[in-house]
């Protein structure tokens, strides 16, 4: 069968898919969704069936495509508006101040540390990139990497003490 096809197959069986599916989920946007991903599937697999085996055929398709659908959501728990608004909250205007106190200083630390020192650092500890990658980065053997990023921490360990005994 043709895949020009489509346009006509879909025009003459839209209507009946959908009530099918409307049927089926009792949701009119997710009926249309379903209806979409069934002409979908139909448009890839559309030219191994008969013309007079296409009504059945997408019938099937659209259950299927609804079973997926239904089968994919079940393994997400929804919750409800209400239960986000009851996580407590433990942060206070004070602490946010202080943690950001804190970064402003760290990130003060930080930049006075010579270039490959904060490179190591920003890549490892603040991007999260493992030892690899940010060697990788910064053109150097995992080895090096590993002493220029112990190398870089000790000297932020030793500047975070001098500045906490000048306070």
């Amino acid at each position: 069968m043709n895949k020009d096809s489509l346009d006509y197959i879909y025009r003459l069986y839209m209507n009946d898919i959908y009530a099918y599916l409307l049927s089926l989920c009792g949701e009119h946007h997710l009926a249309q969704d379903i209806l979409q991903e069934t002409f979908f599937r139909a448009y890839l697999y559309l030219e191994d069936f008969k013309e007079d085996k296409i009504k059945p055929w997408l019938f099937k398709v659209a259950h299927n495509a609804l079973v997926d659908f239904k089968r994919k959501n079940s393994r997400s728990i929804v919750k409800e508006g209400e239960y986000f608004k009851n996580l407590a909250d433990y942060t206070t205007p004070e602490k946010e101040l202080i943690k950001q106190e804190q970064l402003k200083d760290l990130k003060a630390l930080v930049n006075e540390l010579t270039e490959d020192y904060r490179q190591a650092v920003l890549l490892c500890d603040i991007h999260e990139l493992s030892y690899k990658e940010s060697a990788e980065v910064m053109g150097v053997g995992v080895g090096y990497f590993k002493i220029l990023l112990y190398r870089a921490r000790q000297k932020l360990r030793m500047s975070i003490k001098r500045s906490d005994c000048n306070e």
